[in-house]
């Protein structure tokens, strides 16, 4: 059976049970007092205007109502759960992403709540924590940066970013980012590209006994300059030497390009760190880490506890 006929993409209480099951593995979890397994299911009534998922507090001194949304990000979602746990396999199964304008068709509802839907999964999509550092043990890691953006003249004047030098990169947004081989990608939209700015990543983001792979770029090189380094030169056209290049990285960056150049058109530079969130989760839960479309879907989910996103800040925002 095809993992769109499942019943928690058309059933909204099968929905929640879905969503329960993710979230709550140790029983339902009260949102205002902590209590695990100390809730009731309430039986939904649409008559009586008793919503699908509801559960209520045992505790004396709680006995509140509350939901699975509540302490997520779909917490005060006004589309229907099922249609959110379609948007969320929709992103995580779309390699290069899924614009706002196909989420809107697909799922039948406002080019804003699509819009803004997508946020909410992206942001389950985050990682939050980098307790774990990559590389370490004489692993490889590769780092490079890359900038986001057309070409200025091409650009509506509302919309052009104020110059940062002189250049192809002028008016762009640079993005710096770590591969590990046969591992995981983490991406950063960095202010500028500074040897100070890049070197306080890499050293909060590597292991010791780490070797890095670069290009011959100086500042790209400062920036590893606390690890055994090996770097490629690409203006004299060296792009390979033995087991030294930094193609797996060049692969990420081709993707993410690909992506908002093809699906998104134009990431506005407030959002880009989302849109940064989602193409390394998807990088990192690929298919070549034995993670199918199913279990992708389930571990961006899992992201969805202790986030919360609200519409107005997040309009405020240049929309992309």
């Amino acid at each position: 059976m095809s993992i769109l006929n499942r019943s928690y993409f058309r059933d909204e209480e099968a929905a929640h049970a879905f969503l329960e099951s993710i979230l709550w593995p140790e029983g339902p979890v009260c949102p205002h007092c902590g209590g695990i397994s100390k809730a009731y299911r309430i039986a939904a009534n649409p008559e009586r205007r008793v919503r699908h998922g509801l559960w209520k507090c045992a505790q004396k001194e709680c006995r509140k109502q509350f939901t699975v949304k509540m302490a997520s990000v779909f917490e005060h979602a006004r589309i229907p759960l099922f249609k959110c746990l379609q948007a969320a396999y929709l992103l995580s199964a779309s390699k290069k992403g899924m614009s706002s304008n196909q989420l809107s068709r697909t799922l039948e509802i406002s080019l804003k709540a699509a819009w803004f839907l997508s946020h909410r999964v992206r942001e389950a999509m985050r990682e939050t924590s980098f307790a774990e550092k990559l590389g370490g043990d004489d692993r490889r890691v590769e780092i490079d940066e890359t900038y986001m953006g057309g070409r200025e003249k091409n650009k509506h004047a509302h919309k052009r970013i104020p110059k940062k030098g002189k250049g192809p990169t002028s008016g762009k947004e640079p993005v710096f980012a770590l591969v590990e081989r046969e591992g995981k990608v983490r991406s950063f939209h960095v202010p500028e590209v500074t040897g100070a700015t890049l070197r306080e990543i890499v050293e909060a983001q590597l292991a010791g006994k780490t070797v890095v792979y670069s290009d011959a770029n100086h500042t790209t090189r400062f920036a590893a300059k606390s690890f055994v380094t090996e770097s490629v030169n690409h203006q004299t056209g060296e792009y390979v030497r033995g087991d030294v290049h930094t193609n797996t990285i060049e692969g990420f960056f081709s993707i993410l390009k690909r992506g908002i150049i093809g699906t998104y058109h134009h990431v506005s530079q407030q959002h880009l760190k989302r849109y940064l969130a989602e193409f390394d989760f998807r990088y990192n839960n690929r298919v070549a880490l034995k993670v199918d479309d199913e279990e992708r879907t389930v571990r961006a989910l899992a992201g969805a506890a202790g986030k919360r996103l609200t519409y107005k800040p997040t309009a405020n925002q240049n929309q992309a």
